[in-house]
């Protein structure tokens, strides 16, 4: 189990790879799970959880409403007692079970969606009610933490981000780690929301960056498609 720690302490534990990553942050005896994968991983989840001896989740961060990160918030919120926080621009999506839809970005990427948006609507997931929304930020400092959520749109409207003591990011699909020359997802919502959202995410001034799927990014690589897409798309990006 691959474990991040920060300079004021705070632990991130990656409690599942594969098909989708889920993190646990660990942080000044507040327990934040992010994202929950898909509804084959939740006894691999369950007992990941069990083996850090944890009986109560404080809040569950839904990075968006997609199948793979959604699929099983409501046992999260049942089982562990789990708040649960999302975009207000997904929270009709989680509370039907249905996948807000996207865009491919590649060639392969669009064809699938061409040929796939009724195999898509058909991917739900068990419903669950959200108990906190976020517009464009929701602070943890009141909970002791130095923590906030972000919106981070682009893969999809209402996608967020944890930033974690300025240091790591936690960004869902806003960024993929799979490819080794850029983080742009294979599906987008909005490619120049995207590019705007990895601006902001730049700015926090963090160095690793945790997606939903694949391994971590760095800042430079980050930095290096912020340059390639802004070029690509004839959108000015201000670097500081």
């Amino acid at each position: 189990m691959k474990i991040w720690k920060t300079k004021s302490g705070y632990e991130i534990y990656q409690l599942l790879s594969g098909r989708s990553n889920v993190f646990f942050l660990k942080a000044k005896g507040i327990n934040i799970l992010i994202d929950t994968s898909t509804k084959r991983y939740w006894k691999k989840l369950n007992v990941k959880l069990l083996r850090l001896e944890i009986s109560k989740i404080d809040f569950l961060i839904l990075t968006h409403s997609h199948h793979d990160h959604a699929s099983n918030a409501n046992r999260i919120k049942q089982y562990f007692g789990a708040k649960v926080i999302i975009h207000t621009e997904e929270a009709t999506y989680l509370e039907n079970g249905k996948n807000p839809l996207i865009k491919g970005t590649n060639f392969i990427t669009k064809l699938i969606v061409s040929f796939g948006k009724s195999l898509f609507s058909k991917m739900k997931y068990e419903r669950c009610k959200p108990d906190i929304l976020v517009e464009q930020q929701y602070d943890f400092e009141k909970k002791g933490l130095k923590a906030k959520i972000i919106h981070t749109p682009g893969h999809s409207v209402g996608s967020v981000s944890l930033i974690v003591d300025n240091e790591i990011a936690i960004v869902g699909d806003t960024l993929f780690g799979v490819f080794k020359n850029s983080v742009l997802p294979p599906y987008t919502s909005d490619n120049i929301e995207m590019l705007r959202s990895w601006k902001k995410l730049y700015e926090t001034g963090c160095n690793y960056f945790l997606s939903g799927h694949g391994k971590e990014k760095s800042r430079k690589d980050l930095e290096n498609s912020i340059k390639k897409y802004s070029s690509i798309l004839n959108l000015e990006i201000n670097e500081n």
